[in-house]
């Protein structure tokens, strides 16, 4: 019996997730490395290489650059326009400028934006589209974009706007739309998400397999792999964050199948000695830079030393510096620092004002809140739960100066827990300090409610700008220093 011979297609699919507006290349052993410019010289030459290219960006594309939170998206926007891209989902920095702001901001863009989830409560109509087929070589290749409501939080600003709860309910909408979609002979399906690697791999194990779903490209933890993880015969995948890499599949699609038929993939790292430059893309880039230069070149501080922030899910000396400041400017007892609001690294150890901007650029409003003793620890045990340090992406938080925090993980209990040397008692009452998105979203990060925060004492608006209050702090003193230690003693599995 003769051997059918297979009908087979190349595709090469490149995407970028988590760009957060790196912009710029930057100069590593002098090596340019990262950067639109190189990002685009690279997307370009594959594109003049191979005949069937598909680039897909998988969410935030906003927000962490100078550039783009001056011109809140829209310079963003132009880049990307010049990028390019095919296809984008949604982040959950998308809508950190508001949702109406970002329905204006998808007008500016020449590359559709799907996203199957976003919707309006009243009737449920979504916002965008849930998906787009593009057509490549007579192949028809089906995009769908999801998030979940654990990364959308700041939609909660918005009551009229709401979004899939949890990943079963982004895995029923997955097979409605593939289910629909199906019938149009599809010859390859990716699910564009922003829900970070794990709940990527959750995801996968509930797609029936008859959906189709060939391969899934995510975002939001900032998952750098070196190969893809493979769940339920379903390839998932990331590019880390910014532009210093994108992740590159080569694959052969089986057309009288609809599926892969062999694939191959990995990072290609991005910079000056394998990529050349799109010096058109610089020019509009410059064009944005020198006006925000003239601005934010103003010196605002030198601290002792360079200050750092490694890690999101620990103590930082960044985290000790602006905690304190915060706490001593708005005169609360505690104030607990969300460590994502914190962007860079390291700062210092001069400080201009767009260095500043750029390292915490979430200008929020903070509440003052009352807390009792028992409440504060229920919270503070809720956010060093087992699932923060096996890599979920969670909300972690840095702790003002006079709290003491010692931990046991292997027997979840306080070693120590004290204000100011004295232990914390239960029906103790405290003010504490909460940037704007955390005050809105103390349900996902403390397990408390705001009902239970209300029968304390009723909470009230103290400042209209944390940023505005750390900038004039820091202006007003030189020589900072912070520790970085001390407060929150975790004793870790």
């Amino acid at each position: 019996m003769e051997n059918k011979v297979k009908n087979l297609k190349k595709l090469v699919l490149l995407h970028s997730n988590d760009m957060h507006g790196d912009f710029l290349a930057e100069d590593v052993d002098t090596n340019l490395v990262g950067g639109v410019s190189l990002l685009s010289g690279y997307i370009n030459k594959v594109r003049q290489e191979e005949e069937n290219v598909i680039y897909a960006i998988a969410g935030d594309m906003f927000r962490g650059s100078i550039i783009d939170s001056e011109f809140q998206g829209i310079s963003t926007i132009e880049i990307m326009n010049m990028l390019a891209p095919d296809i984008v989902t949604l982040g959950n920095h998308e809508v950190d400028y508001g949702v109406a702001h970002l329905l204006f901001l998808e007008k500016c863009a020449n590359f559709p934006i799907v996203n199957a989830n976003l919707h309006i409560q009243t009737n449920h109509a979504r916002l965008f589209d849930p998906c787009k087929v593009i057509e490549v070589d007579g192949m028809r290749i089906l995009f769908i974009g999801i998030l979940t409501e654990s990364v959308i939080a700041q939609c909660k600003t918005d009551g009229l706007i709401g979004t899939f709860v949890n990943v079963e309910d982004a895995a029923e909408e997955v097979g409605r739309i593939c289910n629909t979609y199906n019938a149009t002979d599809i010859d390859f399906t990716v699910l564009l998400t922003h829900i970070g690697f794990e709940e990527d791999k959750k995801l996968a194990s509930m797609l029936d397999p008859a959906w189709g779903v060939d391969v899934i490209i995510g975002g939001h933890s900032h998952t750098f792999l070196t190969e893809p993880a493979v769940v339920n015969g379903i390839p998932i995948v990331q590019a880390g964050t910014g532009t210093d890499q994108i992740g590159r599949f080569d694959i052969m699609i089986d057309t009288d199948e609809n599926c892969i038929d062999s694939y191959t993939w990995r990072p290609i790292p991005i910079s000056a000695a394998t990529c050349p430059r799109d010096t058109s893309i610089e020019e509009v880039i410059g064009t944005y830079k020198s006006r925000t230069d003239a601005k934010y070149n103003q010196i605002v501080t030198k601290f002792v030393r360079q200050l750092t922030h490694p890690t999101r899910i620990r103590e930082t000396e960044l985290g000790d510096l602006f905690s304190d400041t915060l706490k001593e400017a708005l005169g609360v007892d505690i104030f607990l620092l969300g460590s994502g609001s914190i962007r860079n690294e390291q700062l210092g150890p001069v400080v201009t004002k767009g260095d500043l901007r750029e390292c915490f650029p979430y200008d929020d409003a903070v509440h003052l809140v009352y807390v009792t003793g028992a409440q504060l620890k229920h919270m503070i045990k809720y956010m060093l739960r087992d699932g923060v340090f096996a890599g979920e992406h969670c909300e972690f938080y840095q702790l003002s100066e006079g709290l003491v925090v010692e931990y046991d993980q292997a027997t979840h209990s306080f070693l120590r827990f004290e204000f100011e040397g004295e232990p914390v008692t239960d029906d103790r009452v405290f003010t504490l300090g909460l940037q704007n998105f955390h005050f809105l979203n103390v349900k996902n990060s403390f397990d408390i409610t705001l009902d239970e925060l209300k029968a304390n004492h009723a909470f009230r608006t103290i400042s209209t700008s944390c940023t505005q209050v750390i900038e004039e702090a820091l202006l007003a003193g030189q020589h900072q220093n912070a520790k970085g230690e001390g407060r929150l003693i975790l004793h870790l599995i």
